[in-house]
């Protein structure tokens, strides 16, 4: 009985690890973009290094490090490279115009913080950038699953929808994702910003209602 029982859960866990490593992962959209916002584009993801921190003070990095950390440790137990993932998403999100935690949200619901992990529909990395990105806006030496290139890329992307959709989160997540006009993604990422949040105060708005509460 015993080793019936035993058996049945390594089968279990077997059958767990063949199963998709981000369920929640969806795909990028290719649209045609003028040359303009295609030359904008390319300049957002152009430098490969930031030059001085994001955070505004020694005392705000401190902070935010530490308790992202904390919050970030089971998933990734190298405390450096873990330091190191958080400095760039906090300087890659600024430098998009991003909550740096939004984009936490965004990375648990994509990809659950797997630097390798690949969707079904070939979305690469921490974000799940889709391959077009870089023969579009970027240049083949680009490898989507280099940390900096990756959330550079995200992040740029995201705003870029942000733009699309004068501000209207909801569906700047949609089309992230591949499902716009559906609740269930966006929703996710929302749940998961509320919890990374540094106040964790579920009570203050993030976004207007509205833009959570639409359905197409």
């Amino acid at each position: 009985m015993l080793k019936e029982s035993v058996m049945r859960r390594l089968i279990f866990l077997f059958l767990l690890l063949c199963l998709p490593l981000h369920v929640n992962a969806g795909a990028q959209q290719y649209e045609p973009l003028s040359a303009s916002v295609r030359a904008a584009l390319s300049g957002a993801i152009a430098d490969k290094k930031p030059p001085t921190s994001s955070f505004r003070n020694y005392e705000e990095a401190v902070e935010w490090l530490t308790v992202m950390s904390e919050r970030l440790a089971t998933r990734i137990p190298d405390t450096a490279y873990r330091l190191e993932l958080l400095r760039t998403i906090h300087y890659e999100a600024t430098r998009a115009g991003l909550d740096p935690q939004l984009v936490l949200g965004l990375i648990q619901v994509e990809s659950a913080f797997r630097k390798y992990a690949v969707s079904s529909a070939g979305a690469r990395g921490y974000m799940q950038v889709m391959p077009f990105w870089v023969k579009v806006i970027g240049q083949p030496s680009d490898n989507l699953f280099n940390m900096r290139t990756n959330l550079r890329y995200g992040c740029t992307i995201l705003r870029h929808y942000l733009d699309m959709e004068n501000g209207d989160l909801f569906r700047a997540l949609g089309r992230y994702n591949g499902s716009l006009g559906r609740p269930e993604y966006p929703n996710m990422v929302k749940a998961a910003w509320d919890k990374w949040r540094l106040d964790r105060d579920p009570g203050k708005p993030l976004v207007s209602a509205t833009a959570y509460s639409r359905k197409d």
